[in-house]
């Protein structure tokens, strides 16, 4: 199990996590090491150009939305380079980026389960 199956794992189960991910697939919007925040999400309001954590034929990505299939509920999943991972189904994304570097991603608001269901904060 790699460290982004453990990270999945926790999201899925409905916590923000906090990460530092390694890897050059999703520069310049997140480069090695960066902070990165990961909400659990409602993946039928994802659009193309969220960030996400899913699994794609079994490996966990954060990755790129770069199309959106509601009639199917999926989502296709691509590095910021152009290489497609593939197409994964709602219930294998677990969360959206919400946060790298301790800045706020635009067009998040609303997608997130906490900021559905967190009011009592």
């Amino acid at each position: 199990m790699g460290a982004l199956d453990a990270v999945g794992g926790r999201v899925a189960g409905g916590a923000t996590v906090a990460f530092r991910p390694s890897g050059s697939s999703m520069v310049p919007l997140i480069r090695s090491r960066q902070q990165v925040v990961v909400a659990p999400v409602a993946p039928a309001k994802l659009e193309v150009g969220d960030i996400v954590l899913a699994r794609v034929a079994g490996t966990v990505y954060l990755h790129l939305v770069s199309s959106v299939d509601l009639a199917r509920k999926r989502v296709q999943i691509s590095n910021n380079r152009g290489r497609v991972n593939g197409w994964t189904s709602h219930d294998r994304v677990f969360g959206i980026c919400t946060e790298v570097d301790g800045a706020s991603r635009s067009g998040v608001e609303g997608k997130t389960l906490a900021a559905d269901s967190n009011d009592s904060s």
